[in-house]
């Protein structure tokens, strides 16, 4: 504390100085110019940004509304036995394709043929009865006549004739249902699908309430696939139904890379669901090549309307930003002297690549589709210098780069293949 008492003075003009220099050392770094976009490239030289870029074409496009699905089929049957007794026979091999009326399973018919002789034997036992009853109430309505019995004893026989009439109908009901358990022996497919993994054994006593059952079929050609879109497209989805019949339905994998089969819509919900907001498609998928297997998940492209003549551009065209201050979605277009000019657009359609774009632009103007990030308005770029498709994006009346001419060295046409020798002299 002596010390500072006696050298306050010195201290306090370092201090000063001190803050002098830093005060001074910010001014300078907030005068220094701000480099432009292309600016300092590799090396620290200023110059042109290397871009590619796109021509805006005239085309058509459609409207596409992507979803999530779940494939279904068209019917899931559980085959179950409707009697009781030993499974004599199993006649599918897991994983068979089956068609309706194949057989798939024996049970044992042996008790079933019994009971239906039992049947038929009091059939026609009774069917004897009622013979005979007839033939007394025909005797005892001559002899009423002649006075010669009771007119009570004619009752009686009538009652008697009737009685044996319904035990017919009984008995004609009891053979009717002995055949039926026999047919139910043999267990026959009722759809046309594949056979999944058998669920019981030969050998084993099988009943009706058997919760697994025997096995069960999946129908997969044709097949369907359920998915939800957003309520805001069921009017245009309803306004297509009615002007153009089923929309085209896209099914492709779970990485949305492969298309897995073509199909048509085959049916909408009859009611939104007010917890998500979407209304459930059905769309059916002939399914030849068997892609699609029960219960996948797809991704879903309904093609609800073809656009025709639409001003088309690459996805990677379009930038979203202020660059002018406001708030947009823009363009950067190549100008013939290779400047870029920003240009707000306003967008229409989009699908997984392309763009339809239906104010701002025009049909054959080239616009940035790479390197966009490290643009601002009026920089300098620097266009591919490969023939072909990238040379025809070129703004018209810009001179190609002298390496992309052809027979000039180092031109596309005239490059050695990389390791290949050199002409011998």
């Amino acid at each position: 504390m002596a010390f500072i008492r006696r050298h306050w003075v010195a201290l306090l003009v370092v201090v000063v100085a001190l803050l002098l220099l830093i005060a001074l050392a910010r001014y300078i770094q907030h005068e220094q110019p701000v480099p432009a976009a292309g600016g300092p490239g590799r090396g620290g030289q200023s110059g042109p940004v290397a871009v590619s870029v796109a021509t805006a074409v005239s085309g058509d496009i459609q409207l596409r509304v992507p979803a999530l699905g779940t494939v279904t089929p068209l019917a899931t049957v559980t085959v179950r036995t409707q009697i009781s007794g030993i499974m004599q026979k199993i006649s599918f091999t897991e994983g068979q394709t089956v068609r309706q009326g194949d057989s798939l399973a024996q049970i044992d018919p042996r008790p079933y043929e019994a009971a239906l002789q039992q049947a038929q034997g009091n059939l026609r036992r009774d069917q004897a009865l009622l013979a005979d009853a007839k033939l007394d109430l025909k005797r005892y309505e001559g002899l009423v006549k002649e006075d010669s019995i009771a007119e009570q004893q004619l009752d009686t026989q009538r009652a008697l004739v009737d009685q044996y009439s319904g035990t017919i109908e009984s008995d004609e009901g009891q053979v009717r249902t002995a055949q039926v358990n026999l047919i139910y022996t043999h267990i026959v497919a009722p759809v046309t699908g594949r056979v999944g993994l058998r669920q019981v054994d030969q050998g084993n006593y099988v009943t009706p309430g058997d919760t697994n059952g025997i096995v069960v079929i999946n129908q997969l050609q044709p097949i369907t696939v359920i998915f939800p879109i957003p309520e805001d497209n069921v009017p245009a989805l309803l306004r297509g139904l009615h002007e153009h019949g089923a929309p085209s339905v896209e099914a492709y994998d779970r990485t949305n890379s492969a298309k897995l089969a073509d199909g048509k819509l085959l049916t909408l919900d009859n009611q939104i669901d007010v917890t998500t907001g979407t209304v459930k498609l059905r769309a059916q998928f002939e399914n030849a090549d068997g892609l699609l297997f029960p219960n996948q998940f797809v991704n879903i492209q309904l093609l609800l309307e073809l656009l025709r003549d639409q001003i088309i551009i690459p996805n990677s065209a379009v930038r979203r930003g202020a660059p002018n201050g406001v708030v947009s979605t823009f363009v950067y277009v190549v100008n013939p002297d290779r400047t870029v000019k920003v240009r707000p657009v306003t967008l229409g359609v989009v699908d997984a690549e392309r763009v339809a774009v239906t104010q701002g632009l025009r049909v054959g103007e080239v616009v940035v589709t790479e390197g966009g990030d490290r643009l601002r308005d009026g920089a300098q770029v620097q266009l591919p210098s490969a023939t072909g498709p990238a040379a025809a994006a070129h703004p018209p009346g810009s001179a190609q780069p002298a390496d992309a001419r052809p027979g000039s060295p180092g031109s596309p046409g005239q490059r050695r293949p990389r390791n290949h020798p050199k002409p011998s002299s």
